[in-house]
């Protein structure tokens, strides 16, 4: 595919019905609202969402990002832009420097804004983005905690690097079950719904809520910040799973010692 054949799409919330949030297109499904309300609010605290499109309109992939003193993951960088998100669609567009050209989007706003640079969690786990794509654009490991890496790109050298929080510290805390999850990602609410039915399945309390500030997003006791499964103080899960799944984990967890 042609570079010229290419366009940036900014999502805002005056067209995110017609553009959608790429990761969940349909409409009347209960998660584009939720999103759509979370991203409205978010927006005005400089959120912003970049889909890529190609030949006829084709949406290749897309970027989300905000100023990490805003972020809704445990990030401490109140100088640089931070990306919650990326994803390329098909495999075929991938190694075709399309991600790339996604990422370029964040650094020319970020550079905008006079930030000191862009900062980024990967890791080969479920549900964030692999590192390879930004060390193929300059950008290096400054952090790392469990199976997240946090990577960043700068062009003030004398910024201090960004630096992960101590999510575990906050384990403590959550004694019983607990589900802790926030309208960031948009398949949440079905996740969250699933899991609460198959609590009652297993006659188990278990405790939903709702992220409603990046503050509390920052403080949760995950590196992914916006899922957290939680039994006596341990964390079992950091991204949203199926009713089956968690099935699993109770019969797991319940199982006589």
């Amino acid at each position: 595919m042609h570079r010229n054949a290419l366009e940036i799409v900014p999502v805002t919330p005056e067209n995110a019905k017609e553009e959608t949030f790429f990761c969940i297109k349909d409409i009347l499904k209960p998660g584009f609202a939720c999103k759509q309300s979370w991203f409205s609010k978010m927006y005005e605290e400089g959120l912003r969402l970049n889909i890529l499109k190609g030949y006829n309109g084709e949406m290749l992939g897309f970027i989300e990002y905000v100023p990490a003193s805003k972020a809704w993951r445990p990030v401490n960088a109140p100088s640089f832009m931070f990306i919650h998100c990326m994803y390329m669609a098909a495999k075929k567009n991938r190694n075709m420097g399309f991600g790339s050209e996604l990422i370029q989007s964040c650094e020319r706003e970020a550079r905008s804004k006079k930030m000191d640079g862009v900062c980024v969690m990967t890791s080969k786990g479920a549900w964030i983005a692999d590192r390879r794509i930004f060390e193929k654009n300059g950008y290096q490991q400054v952090d790392k905690r469990g199976r997240f890496e946090l990577l960043s790109k700068k062009w003030n050298k004398t910024a201090p690097d960004p630096q992960l929080l101590d999510w575990t510290a906050n384990l403590k805390h959550y004694q019983g079950w607990h589900l802790i999850y926030a309208d960031q990602c948009p398949w949440h609410e079905k996740s969250a719904e699933a899991l609460l039915h198959t609590a009652h399945d297993f006659d188990i309390d278990l405790k939903v809520t709702k992220i409603s500030s990046d503050l509390e997003a920052r403080s949760a006791p995950s590196g992914f910040g916006v899922f957290s499964l939680l039994h006596d103080g341990k964390l079992l899960e950091d991204h949203y799973i199926s009713a089956t799944r968690f099935r699993n984990i109770l019969k797991k967890e319940l199982k006589p010692a």
